[in-house]
């Protein structure tokens, strides 16, 4: 039944779509920066929402990689999020910030994160566990 809501989604031009921020940071901070997205900022209540994962990217010898994904019920919606005040609060870096920009560092001076990269992903075909009897 699943697959059939997914096809009924596309014909009417809602595809569900998944939004991943690619966050690359220094090495042996990446659970510290995730610890930041436990705390509920708002994007929870946003129209359109249906699920965010934090995910540590394993076996990476030089940085740590996070992948922050978000799942929308359309692309209007993810949109609609990014240009709310819930938005801007939620990024507006609070935290260990010395000179240079407000750049984050950490305890020897040197930057916390290194680089983003933002990718959207329309959903084609999606399934649940079934049901164990």
């Amino acid at each position: 039944m699943k697959i059939l809501n997914i096809e009924l989604r596309k014909m009417e031009g809602l595809a569900m779509i998944v939004v991943t921020n690619t966050i690359k940071v220094k090495k042996g901070h990446g659970e510290e920066v995730a610890e930041r997205f436990e705390k509920t900022k708002g994007i929870e209540q946003s129209a359109g929402f249906v699920r965010m994962e934090v995910m540590l990217t394993e076996g990476l010898a030089d940085y740590d990689e996070l992948k922050v994904s978000t799942t929308w019920e359309t692309k209007a919606s993810f949109e609609d999020w990014v240009n709310s005040d819930s938005f801007r609060q939620a990024h507006a870096h609070k935290g260990n910030k010395q000179a240079d920009g407000g750049k984050e560092k950490d305890a020897e001076g040197e930057r916390i994160m290194l680089g983003s990269q933002l990718t959207t992903h329309r959903i084609l075909v999606s399934r649940d566990a079934a049901a164990i009897s």
